[in-house]
């Protein structure tokens, strides 16, 4: 059984302002040892630890033609500025000595499932978020160690003499505040905030550095004169709610250190999908249903490999002027094979015609069957008093 420590206000002992502010914002919040393990420029590092020519070079990982777009780029390289994402011949300018280097997914995969193999030493409540990041809830561990901290160094130890790469970390009472933590003190370092301490790490955090805050709902605060956690703690859930709609509870909740997102080992997947960005605008339906033959394929492959198989196919068009179309059909059965998967984005692509050349093409599946597994509910433990030495 787990055991989960909450905080109780007794008249014989003092308790922390901000830990009591954090208690009173539920009636079961249970005070957790989470930490988020981030790898450091992974796909780029994994390259530059395979080829010694490229290590302590620019490595963009991607493609660095006109119509490339960079999936990765090594510290080295964004020192001139590259990011991912970002268009092969943009970050090409920025950097004239950029290096650019095919995608492995094999190898990174390989790479990741040793990570995990390092995580699971410690703890089997992993939640992986990506080839290259996790959470893990050490409240309870493997190893007896109290200090998630001192855990948390371990893992980064014990990841870097198994794979030769670095790893950051964030280490505090939740994912949320975990997750930001894991950016402050990258490359190869760590950040713990401890409960005492989260509350006053919130309240003077960029808006622009809240997990979930991208730049738009960013731009769209400043105009409501947020710009720090404080200012965000001042507004009202109504307030919020009324302008940021249903995600103004959770804005209410993360900037008073509240998120009851437990650290999940098997999470489910909602989506999967397969895109191509091609070298040359494309015209013709035609040639379209050539590359959507190719896409369907690779998707078929996915949810071959994840076992999985869904009732909702989305066709996503990306238009030579960058606008963005997305067309979708839900059948009455699940499917993952690749005929029917491209016979109904044959149907979606003829549903309208095309307003201009197209430059991106992606097939995704959605409403999987991973779904319709129960949900169950955490359980509720007795309230027990806050051990003040509570370690970090």
């Amino acid at each position: 059984m787990q055991c989960l420590t909450y905080l109780k206000v007794t008249a014989s002992r003092e308790i922390n302002p901000h830990i009591l502010t954090l208690r009173l914002m539920s009636d079961a919040l249970p005070i957790r040892k989470i930490i988020h393990v981030d790898m450091d420029a992974f796909y780029a590092s994994v390259e530059q630890l395979d080829n010694p020519d490229l290590r302590g070079k620019p490595v963009a990982v991607g493609g660095g033609g006109e119509r490339g777009v960079v999936s990765a780029a090594s510290y080295e390289a964004r020192k001139f500025g590259v990011r991912s994402a970002m268009s092969g011949a943009l970050a090409r300018k920025l950097c004239p000595e950029l290096i650019f280097v095919r995608t492995n997914f094999d190898r990174y995969n390989e790479v990741s499932k040793q990570i995990r193999e390092v995580f699971h030493q410690f703890t089997d409540l992993v939640e992986p978020l990506s080839l290259d990041e996790a959470y893990l809830d050490v409240t309870e561990n493997k190893v007896g160690m109290p200090s998630a901290t001192v855990i948390a160094s371990w893992v980064r130890q014990k990841i870097k003499e198994k794979t030769g790469l670095n790893a950051s970390a964030g280490i505090s009472i939740n994912k949320f505040v975990a997750k930001v933590a894991s950016d402050i003190n990258k490359p190869n370092g760590q950040k713990t905030i401890p409960p005492e301490e989260v509350i006053d790490f919130l309240e003077t955090l960029d808006i622009r550095k809240f997990f979930g805050i991208g730049k738009k709902t960013a731009e769209k605060m400043y105009l409501h004169g947020i710009f720090t956690g404080l200012n965000l703690k001042s507004k009202t859930k109504e307030y919020l709610t009324e302008h940021f709609g249903k995600s103004g509870g959770y804005y209410y909740d993360i900037v008073r250190g509240v998120q009851h997102s437990e650290v999940k080992p098997n999470r489910i997947r909602k989506s999967l999908a397969a895109e191509r960005t091609f070298v040359e605008n494309i015209t013709s339906e035609v040639f379209m249903m050539e590359r959507l033959e190719l896409i369907a394929k690779e998707v078929e492959k996915r949810l071959a490999s994840s076992k999985v198989a869904g009732k909702t196919i989305t066709l996503k068009i990306k238009y030579s002027d960058f606008s963005l179309q997305t067309r979708s059909k839900t059948l009455d059965y699940y499917v993952r094979s690749k005929d029917i998967i491209l016979e109904t984005a044959k149907e979606l692509l003829y549903q309208e015609k095309m307003k201009e050349s197209v430059r991106l093409l992606g097939i995704s599946l959605s409403n999987l069957n991973t779904e319709d597994k129960k949900k169950t509910k955490p359980l509720k433990e007795e309230m027990i008093d806050v051990q003040m030495s509570f370690d970090f």
